[in-house]
């Protein structure tokens, strides 16, 4: 989870209150929050990651006057309008479509303000922007460039800038190849043929989204008025974080002035701060909670959060939501803050009503069984990740793709989509320990995503030595059975992972329910093994025990 770093001092200037440590540090956990370390006037302050509005100094003070009771409610910020205009060419619609901009006037850079404003860009990069694949920050100095700007994309090789921490100038994919950030970041643009860039109108570069910003426009101790530029897939992330960044600069001091941009034939202004409206009952909340609160109790709970509340009728409260909540999904996140609000010290402990025993699912006892079973036989359990590829899945087994569940957004060309098989996992982890000797046997018990059938709970085993054979991967699975109490049954089995003559099917009510047998060469070698294996794989939800 998050973790700020705060100066107590710096705190209550924003917050514009007084309050003694003693009180904050035992009152601002109950938020939400934990107190990670203090070190004099230090303090760090461990968040959720459901909070990005809280991940700055600045957040926690605008939390915090509401939560102490000084100022109940939203919190209302005085905004003008600009005559900023950002242009967004239809060209960038394929590569990263969505920018949402600010512009903040009469800026005080203190240190206080810049490591702040740096440590929450950061944070907002890698939590709420995934790191920078769904939300990138540009923050600019706005007397250096002329607006009306424009957002499109270009061809790599016909722009030239000089990107921050740099003296060359550079065309975009030298930066890829030669820029620390150009190298960290290189593998959002991968595959593209055209790249995203924000240029004013004299085609002065100030960001090439999501890599870097040019050095025209870097901010220094000097800047006084700062654009904010905020790029990506998600148009409400990129809006949730230019709030958070832009207020966090107006809780400094800074003058808030709306901007335009410009879609096709569209335009909206940004940033936007009207809050959401979301209704709320009080005998959803009994239920929840267990407590019966009255109106007045959840209106002032709420408003201790930093929402306001209108009263419908005698049931339902209708709340408003500030736009840098974006944590509010359901009705069931306004009863948590609700709790938070009225305070967790305040509900008294109750013993159970009711006494009540669990007792596993028949299911899971198969399982158990088959773990027990399978350590039993010599192997090592192992637990690996469920996100995996279709080359794993797939071409390095031989075998022909089916349909998975792909994964939307994917962190990287290793996890595309769910594992339908658990071989592929096991392969991956004999090939990280063939340093170590042989033998090597491992399992693992879990579930595997058919794209069409849903989940399904398969049991696999490896096995790295150098008298593997067909026969003793045949008595591993038969003991396996007689364990489980189950007759099972063989049949030949031609399949691409193992090798032909020497793969078998598993056979339970005269249905094939798992297949085993000596790898191929080919699969041995493209998983970079070097040693004869043998392996089996079973689906465990289709036997009864």
């Amino acid at each position: 989870m998050p973790v700020i770093t705060l100066d107590y001092v710096d705190l209550l200037k924003i917050l514009g209150y007084e309050v003694k440590k003693e009180d904050f540090l035992d009152k601002i956990p109950l938020l939400g929050s934990e107190i990670e370390r203090v070190d004099g006037n230090e303090i760090s302050i461990e968040v959720f990651p459901n909070r990005p509005d809280l991940t700055s100094v600045e957040g926690i003070a605008r939390a915090a006057r509401t939560f102490f009771g000084f100022e109940m409610g939203l919190k209302k910020y005085s905004v003008e309008k600009s005559d900023v205009v950002t242009n967004v060419e239809p060209s960038v619609s394929k590569v990263r479509p969505f920018i949402v901009t600010a512009l903040i006037k009469n800026v005080t850079m203190s240190d206080e303000l810049i490591s702040s404003l740096m440590d929450l860009q950061e944070k907002l990069h890698f939590g709420l922007g995934r790191n920078r694949k769904k939300v990138a920050i540009g923050v600019h100095d706005f007397d250096q460039v002329k607006p009306p700007f424009t957002y499109k994309a270009v061809d790599p090789e016909s722009v030239k800038f000089v990107p921050l921490a740099d003296t060359r100038e550079m065309d975009l994919n030298e930066i890829l190849r030669k820029h620390p950030k150009g190298v960290d970041y290189a593998h959002l643009l991968q595959g593209k043929k055209v790249y995203p860039l924000l240029v004013d109108s004299q085609e002065n570069v100030l960001s090439f989204p999501p890599i870097i910003n040019g050095v025209l426009t870097e901010v220094t101790p000097f800047t006084k008025n700062i654009f904010l530029d905020v790029t990506g897939t998600n148009r409400m992330a990129i809006s949730t974080a230019l709030t958070i960044v832009a207020l966090a600069l107006v809780e400094r001091g800074g003058k808030l002035y709306t901007t335009i941009v410009r879609e096709k034939e569209k335009e909206f202004v940004s940033p936007d701060l009207t809050p959401s409206k979301r209704k709320i009952s009080l005998s959803y909340i009994e239920h929840v909670l267990g407590v019966k609160l009255s109106r007045k109790e959840v209106e002032e709970s709420l408003q201790r959060m930093g929402y306001d509340t209108k009263v419908l009728d005698e049931e339902k409260v209708e709340v408003y939501v500030p736009a840098w909540r974006a944590d509010i999904l359901h009705e069931i996140d306004l009863v948590e803050d609700v709790a938070i609000g009225y305070g967790f010290d305040r509900f008294k402990e109750d013993l159970p009503k009711a006494v009540t025993y669990g007792k596993p699912f028949k299911s899971f006892r198969l399982y158990e069984n088959a773990r027990i079973s399978m350590i039993g036989l010599g192997f090592n359990e192992v637990t690996t990740l469920s996100l995996s590829n279709e080359k794993d899945e797939f071409k390095r087994l031989g075998m022909k793709e089916e349909k998975v569940v792909e994964i939307e957004n994917p962190i990287g060309e290793d996890y595309t989509c769910l594992r339908v098989h658990l071989l592929p996992s096991l392969l991956k982890i004999g090939r990280e320990n063939k340093h170590h000797s042989l033998p090597q046997k491992i399992f693992e018990i879990n579930h595997v995503t058919r794209g069409d059938a849903g989940n399904e709970t398969h049991v696999a085993a490896l096995t790295l030595d150098a008298k593997a054979n067909f026969t003793a991967c045949k008595s591993t699975v038969e003991a396996l059975a007689r364990n489980l109490g189950l007759e099972i049954g063989f049949a030949r089995e031609n399949h691409p992972a193992f090798v032909k003559g020497r793969c078998a099917a598993v056979l339970y009510d005269n249905k094939k329910v798992g297949v085993f047998g000596e790898l191929n060469p080919a699969t041995i070698t493209a998983f970079e093994l070097e040693h004869p294996s043998t392996a089996f794989e079973i689906n465990l939800d289709k036997l009864e025990a």
